[in-house]
Parts: structure tokens; C-alpha cells; sequence
């Protein structure tokens, strides 16, 4: 089938993507790889895995205080993410 209007190949992309329903992991995985640049070096170090699942953002953190640091701070990330990435990624944050 042709097309009468000419399509740049960046929308043409991103209608595939959105077609294949792969939009949302790549969004995704963009929020994991900037965990570092919105919380800082410090903090990341002491981040021992992170992966969003279902919406839900986990962390594994190796240490106690790091953790109620991010508890108290949790909204801030999720609204920082979300904004980042111009869609609602993250809804909730798990601390482990």
C-alpha cells in the first residue's frame, strides 16, 4: 500500500514503536538510565539495582539511610521522572 503523504522517519519510528506496544519499555528504560542524573552520584552509588515493573519503580539500596533519605523524598522522584520523559512512567516507588 503507498501513501500519498510523505512521512518524516522519526514519526514513522515512533508510530512503529507505539504500534508494537515497545513505547513504554523504552520509556522505561530511559527513566532507569537517568536515575543517576536526578538523584545524584552519591545516592546512585548506593543503589545496588533498579527496574521499573507494572508501573512501579523498585530500588535495592545498600544502605539504611540512603533508604529513609529517598522514603521522605519518593513524590519529588516519581514527579521529576514523569517530567522528564514528558509521559507518566513511574507511578509508585518501592524501596527495598
Amino acid at each position: 500500500m503507498r501513501r500519498s503523504e510523505f512521512q518524516s522517519l522519526g514519526s514513522a519510528i515512533k508510530d512503529y514503536l507505539k504500534e508494537e506496544k515497545i513505547d513504554g519499555k523504552l520509556a522505561e528504560l530511559e527513566a532507569v538510565n537517568m536515575w543517576e542524573s536526578i538523584i545524584g552520584k552519591q545516592i546512585s552509588r548506593a543503589t545496588s539495582s533498579i527496574y521499573i515493573k507494572e508501573g512501579v519503580l523498585h530500588i535495592h539500596l545498600k544502605s539504611s539511610i540512603v533508604r529513609n533519605e529517598l522514603f521522605m523524598m519518593r513524590n519529588e522522584i516519581i514527579q521529576a521522572i514523569n517530567q522528564r520523559i514528558g509521559r507518566r512512567v513511574v507511578k509508585a516507588i518501592i524501596l527495598k
